[in-house]
């Protein structure tokens, strides 16, 4: 397929093994139902996409409009700052360990059922936010969030399972778009509710009541009208049969003839079914995904070091107020929520190798952090920062799509539960990397982002094959 020969471009072959669906009719884009289906299969299959474009909607619709309000809250509980930072690092903590064991969980039990139990989940933890009265419950309020805040990563494995290899990348930049317009809107409501009485307390139940219905939405999912890509649909045996029997021999088993049965063994229960599909995993992370994993590291930091101190480095440059800088992140925000839109005929004139596209877009990134370090206009300033907000929106995507090319979407859930651990560690990174690099300039987060940036870009360009590469080839020779 194009996706594949994209993901081969960077030396990194999908692991066939792992995750290749069968063989069968051909399907029509975007749709996930098989040609010659009737025509009501394709409206309902978008119809079902729709729905989840809303699901990523109000999910960060209801996130963001409590988020700003956290440090405030926790402070008026009595907190120190040492104590709220401690309290605001737990939910990354959290997140870290969580994210993994929940994508894989959702790969064993189904995506209905796991999606389900993270919403409402999230929405318990937000209830308890809004009763607690001391910095305890504060805290034990941020667990359920930390655990089971998984959402969006669920939702794009659902997306992946349910579309085309082609199709993945522009309906991917879609959610994401969708899910950025609620974190921009979020905010606005969240602050007219703070300025209520007991303005925190009803944000937070909002908050919750979004939840909520967000879960009533995915129950009322037409689940029964879409076929998706993968094998059968929350049946836990049927998402990771090759993964269960996954060994050392992981490129022997991948290069076993097409329709050889696989022997799955007794059942098991469902976490020892986590704990065998993420065993089976290993050598695929050791061997290809690693160079993904790095790639979505790096320039995370180097996004994160520039987010870091902008509004201060704007003040301390160029003199501009926190309204004015206000504004400027809304707008890179709305060009952000825009480029999903490009993404169609990027990839079109890219011949749908997501890779390459990252590649480029890595390089632009890097080159506009390092202008923007280097800037000695407001001008120029601001210019980079309109364009990093593009950039960094396609390179996000592409770098979801790549983890699936290269992993296989049938294990998904797991893929990008360990993208979402890979980016909580570059959380915890880059406020230490941040404050060293303060030391010595205001410029010197984005510089440090520039160079991580282009750290990224090396290891993606010598990470490309030769001609008849092996890492391929071994993959191939089925």
């Amino acid at each position: 397929m194009r996706m594949e020969s994209g993901a081969q471009s960077c030396g990194m072959a999908p692991d066939r093994g792992l995750a290749s669906a069968p063989q069968g009719p051909r399907q029509e884009p975007g749709t996930g139902t098989q040609e010659g289906a009737p025509g009501t299969g394709a409206v309902r299959a978008r119809r079902f996409l729709l729905c989840l474009y809303l699901v990523g909607f109000l999910d960060l619709f209801g996130v963001s409009m409590v988020v700003p309000l956290l440090s405030v809250h926790v402070k008026s509980l009595g907190a120190s700052p040492t104590v709220a930072g401690i309290v605001g690092s737990s939910y990354g903590i959290l997140q870290l360990f969580s994210s993994t064991l929940v994508g894989c969980w959702s790969d064993v039990v189904g995506r209905r059922s796991s999606l389900l139990v993270c919403i409402l989940c999230s929405a318990l933890g937000y209830l308890l936010l809004g009763a607690s009265t001391n910095v305890f419950l504060f805290t034990l309020a941020r667990v359920p969030a930390g655990i089971f805040k998984h959402t969006l990563s669920i939702s794009r494995a659902l997306l992946a399972d349910l579309v085309t290899e082609e199709e993945r990348p522009v309906v991917l930049g879609q959610f994401n778009t969708a899910s950025s317009m609620g974190f921009i809107l979020g905010p606005v409501v969240g602050g007219y509710l703070a300025e209520l009485d007991g303005g925190f307390y009803l944000t937070a139940f909002v908050c919750s009541s979004v939840f909520v219905l967000n879960a009533g939405l995915v129950w009322l999912f037409p689940w029964s009208e879409v076929k998706l890509s993968g094998p059968e649909d929350d049946l836990p045996r049927g998402r990771n049969q090759a993964l269960w029997g996954k060994t050392e021999s992981a490129v022997q088993r991948a290069a076993s003839p097409q329709g050889t049965p696989v022997s799955t063994g007794p059942a098991r229960l469902p976490w020892a079914e986590v704990l065998a599909t993420l065993w089976g995993l290993r050598s695929l992370v050791l061997s290809a995904l690693w160079v993904v994993f790095a790639v979505r590291l790096l320039m995370a930091v180097a996004v994160m070091l520039y987010y870091s101190n902008f509004v201060l480095a704007l003040e301390e440059r160029f003199g501009m107020g926190p309204r004015a800088a206000g504004y400027l992140t809304s707008c890179s925000s709305a060009l952000g929520v825009l480029a999903g839109f490009t993404l169609g005929p990027l990839l079109r004139l890219y011949s749908h190798q997501s890779c390459r596209l990252l590649l480029h877009s890595s390089v632009l990134t890097s080159a506009l952090l390092l202008l923007f370090a280097s800037a000695r206009s407001l001008d120029v300033a601001v210019a980079c920062s309109v364009l990093l907000s593009f950039s960094t929106a396609i390179g996000r995507t592409c770098i979801t799509d790549l983890q699936l090319t290269v992993g296989g979407a049938r294990a998904g859930g797991s893929l990008l539960g360990m993208g979402q651990s890979v980016t909580a560690v570059g959380r915890v990174l880059a406020p230490i990397l941040s404050g060293m690099a303060q030391e010595v300039s205001p410029c010197g987060p984005p510089g440090l982002g520039a160079a991580l940036g282009f750290v990224a870009v090396i290891i993606m360009s010598r990470n490309r094959p030769h001609s008849g590469g092996q890492g391929g080839d071994e993959l191939k020779s089925e």
